[in-house]
């Protein structure tokens, strides 16, 4: 656990900048946990859909790329956004390669793990494409685990209910 306010832990773009979720998200955010080989791949896909649909809202979608399940993000920086960006056409800003779990777990993660999903279980994350919506200024956190598809019912009233009108 950290004294530092999750919007301020140290972060890095995938081209290598550093940045802060303060910086990165002025209103809410979406975090995601993303891998380029997995069978949930295809989330991309709705991930640039809502980045798209609600970035005037006040929403930014964050993919967090891990190689920590099965080798599933294997690929360099340069490879992941490429693929990003010609199969899904991603437009939402990624981090570099993170470990979500485990002793080098990053301290973003350290805290974001702490949230209980909608059964009220904290932990690590299960799989790739696990979410986390951070309302503004983080003040709320809500999880949704790697079979809840973007676009789902919940994610959406979810990602509503945090943004001005």
């Amino acid at each position: 656990m950290t004294d530092t306010p999750i919007t301020d832990i140290a972060l890095t773009t995938l081209d290598g900048r550093s940045t802060t979720l303060a910086e990165l998200a002025d209103g809410a955010a979406l975090i995601v946990n993303v891998a380029s080989k997995c069978g949930l791949t295809p989330q991309y896909a709705a991930l640039e859909q809502l980045a798209r649909d609600y970035s005037g809202r006040g929403l930014t979608v964050i993919g967090v790329p891990c190689n920590q399940f099965m080798g599933q993000e294997p690929g360099t920086a340069e490879e992941i956004q490429t693929f990003c960006s010609t199969t899904y056409g991603v437009t939402f800003p990624l981090l570099a390669k993170t470990e979500v779990n485990g002793p080098d777990r990053h301290p973003l993660y350290a805290e974001l793990t702490r949230t209980p999903d909608d059964q009220g279980e904290a932990g690590d994350v299960q799989w790739n494409f696990e979410k986390f919506l951070l309302a503004p200024g983080a003040t709320e956190i809500t999880r949704f685990r790697p079979s809840t598809t973007p676009d789902a019912p919940e994610v959406v009233s979810a990602i509503e209910a945090v943004l001005p009108r």
